[in-house]
């Protein structure tokens, strides 16, 4: 018998299970799933707020515009928006990073480092909705 006819041998001797092995886990990938798809539906009616709070704020000046944000509301409404955005970035890049960086290591690296980024920028942008709403 060839090594040829061997190794096809094994591979149909295999199970499922077997093949399967080492490709993931199937249990967390449904709660990923479901939790993008709730910040998807979550950023709609909160993007739509942030479009309409833009056309009402054109052309205020800071004064009116900390007068906007310091209605808890409003600011409330904000740090929602930024939270479930940036969570909702994190997962989605956090898929395509896994999905297409083959190297275990830089896969690694590149999550740690984008993760960081996304963090950042969040406390940034909440920092900066805080700032006008105790102004």
């Amino acid at each position: 018998m060839s090594t040829q006819d061997k190794d096809l041998s094994i591979k149909i001797r295999r199970s499922a299970l077997g093949r399967a092995r080492g490709l993931g886990s199937a249990k967390s990938g449904s709660a990923h799933w479901w939790a993008e798809r709730m910040t998807a539906a979550a950023l709609l009616p909160l993007s739509l707020y942030f479009v309409v709070s833009v056309i009402i704020l054109l052309g205020a000046d800071q004064a009116h515009m900390a007068a906007y944000m310091a209605e808890p509301w409003n600011s409330a409404l904000f740090l929602a928006l930024i939270a479930i955005m940036f969570y909702h970035l994190s997962m989605g890049l956090q898929v395509v990073i896994e999905d297409y960086v083959p190297d275990e290591a830089k896969r690694l690296i590149t999550l740690l480092v984008i993760k960081g980024v996304i963090i950042f920028l969040a406390l940034a942008s909440a920092v900066s909705v805080l700032k006008l709403a105790f102004s």
